[in-house]
This record gives structure tokens, C-alpha cells and sequence, in this order.
């Protein structure tokens, strides 16, 4: 969690504190319940934001490390691949340079 975020929280916070106050109050309703429970709810959908932000960080790790892993894999694949090639390729030119050599005789 970065320092932003939670700045951002406390404005959000302290701003919708301010702003059902003076609807509350200008409309002489005068209940402190529901500042508090728009506060409260207010705190709740920051805390749900932040902890949301966390979870798709951690996802996105998971996805490069997954990520990294499967380039790996894919360059041992690739040299396995190219061992193999090489390998029959030589095989080939053996086998050719055979038939070239009987025919000469």
C-alpha cells in the first residue's frame, strides 16, 4: 500500500464527512447517526478500494513470475529443439555425403 493511497482515503473520508454534515445540518435534521454512518460507509468503500488495489498487485506479480518461468522454459525447449535439428542435420549431411561417395565410385 502506498502512501497515495491512503491520502487519498483520509480526504475521501474527511470530505464526505464535510459534505453530509452541512447537507444534514442545513436541512435542521440535526442526527449525528447519520454523518457517522456516512462516514463509516465512506471509510468502508476506501478500505475496499485499497484492498482491491492490493489484490490486483499481487495478481500482477503472480502473472510476471509466471511469465518469467514460462520463458525460461520456453528457451530450454528452444535449445532442446535446436540440439535435435542440429543433430539430424548432420545426420543428413552424413548420409548424403555417403550417397554422393558411392556414386562416384
Amino acid at each position: 500500500m502506498e502512501a497515495r493511497d491512503i491520502i487519498f482515503s483520509v480526504v475521501m473520508v474527511f470530505s464526505a464527512f464535510v459534505l453530509v454534515y452541512k447537507i444534514v445540518y442545513d436541512y435542521r435534521a440535526r442526527d449525528p447517526v447519520i454523518v457517522m454512518s456516512a462516514v463509516i460507509l465512506i471509510g468502508m468503500l476506501a478500505i475496499l478500494f485499497l484492498s482491491v488495489g492490493e489484490r490486483l498487485r499481487k495478481m500482477e506479480e503472480a502473472i510476471n513470475e509466471k511469465e518469467r518461468s514460462l520463458r525460461v522454459s520456453m528457451q530450454s525447449v528452444e535449445e532442446e529443439v535446436r540440439e535435435k535439428v542440429d543433430s539430424a542435420t548432420r545426420r543428413l549431411n552424413e548420409v548424403r555425403e555417403d550417397i554422393v561417395k558411392r556414386g562416384y565410385r
